[in-house]
């Protein structure tokens, strides 16, 4: 499929990067501390009891301090002969290995549905309230995205005030307003914390990249072609989104907990829009950050979503001899 090519490409790059980043030249200093080392080796008799030692105290090799390179980020050279470590590194490695899971997850969720909600099972554990569940999954992304902005240096950047804004606008409400609008069944701890480890991560890789690590975005980014669609796109998936889920909240009354079949907005051609509209808003981050962190997002986003989608849309005609023949799981006519 296209997103697995996309995939695999992105990879290839992030791996050049962390191998040019571990790359670190033979420096002259390591070469005269040895030579210092060799030559202050000589035999000499020990002083006699009593008696201070003669000439120059032995001279001691201090270790390098921490360095600062171009980028802004510490690198630490531990010792001679090895390699440098810096969060540059460990961005590029860790980002990598977010989209293979990406790719391995995305097969495996079309066997094995995450077990919270309509697909919970009886030996999930501990639970939580729904509510307390989806403020536990969201508030990481939430809180991360603002904290990476407040400690870099762009604060005063139109730009990275825009790309905050985007992203909090969707993930305040996911993690303090939906959750108080919704009533769903509990969820297992499991669940709630396997989905916040997922936003500490990809809050840090995209809060990184779009607050330290890229190249500053200019105010005259805001003009170009590609933010202006990814806004659009982001903002379109956002309404689909949010349209969806005000229709599935309406369906039940107080009390209710069943399932019932949904009508009215994109529930006219899809099972899911809910997450049509979500994988939506994160190609359009995608597309307005232009950045790597944000295309592994998007991948993420249709890796989760995608088989789910697919596992509501056949519990559905499942459970409902009269479900609509038309309507297709996750993207009208196509899928």
């Amino acid at each position: 499929m296209l997103w697995s090519a996309v995939s695999l490409v992105l990879f290839a790059v992030v791996a050049g990067e962390a191998r040019r980043a571990l790359r670190l030249p033979v420096r002259g200093d390591d070469r005269q501390g040895a030579a210092v080392q060799r030559g202050l080796g000589g035999h000499r008799a020990p002083p006699r009891a009593g008696q201070p030692r003669e000439g120059r105290p032995r001279a001691r090799l201090q270790p390098a301090p921490a360095a600062r390179d171009h980028r802004r980020h510490g690198r630490l050279v531990p010792r001679a002969g090895s390699h440098p470590v810096n969060e540059r590194t460990f961005y590029w490695a860790l980002l990598a290995a977010f989209a293979l899971s990406a790719l391995v997850v995305f097969p495996i969720l079309f066997f094995v549905s995450a077990p919270y909600g309509r697909y919970e099972g009886k030996r999930v554990g501990p639970k939580v309230s729904s509510r307390v569940g989806w403020i536990l999954m969201e508030a990481p992304a939430a809180l991360a995205m603002p904290l990476l902005f407040a400690i870099s240096d762009r604060t005063s950047s139109v730009t990275a005030i825009v790309f905050l804004a985007l992203w909090e606008l969707h993930y305040l409400n996911r993690a303090f307003v939906y959750p108080l609008r919704t009533h769903g069944r509990p969820m297992p701890l499991v669940v709630a914390a396997g989905g916040a480890l997922f936003n500490v991560v990809n809050g840090y890789l995209n809060g990184r990249w779009v607050f330290t690590f890229s190249e500053p975005y200019e105010l005259g980014w805001l003009a170009d072609p590609r933010f202006v669609l990814g806004v659009v796109v982001f903002f379109a998936g956002l309404f689909v989104n949010q349209q969806s889920d005000a229709i599935l909240r309406r369906l039940r009354g107080p009390g209710e907990t069943g399932y019932k079949i949904p009508y009215g907005g994109l529930y006219r051609w899809v099972s899911s829009p809910n997450y049509l509209g979500e994988i939506l808003e994160w190609i359009g981050w995608a597309l307005a950050t232009w950045s790597p962190a944000g295309a592994v997002f998007a991948l993420w986003s249709f890796a989760n979503l995608g088989p789910r989608a697919w596992a509501h849309h056949q519990w559905y005609r499942r459970t409902f001899p009269d479900y609509p023949r038309e309507r297709r799981a996750l993207v009208p006519f196509v899928f």
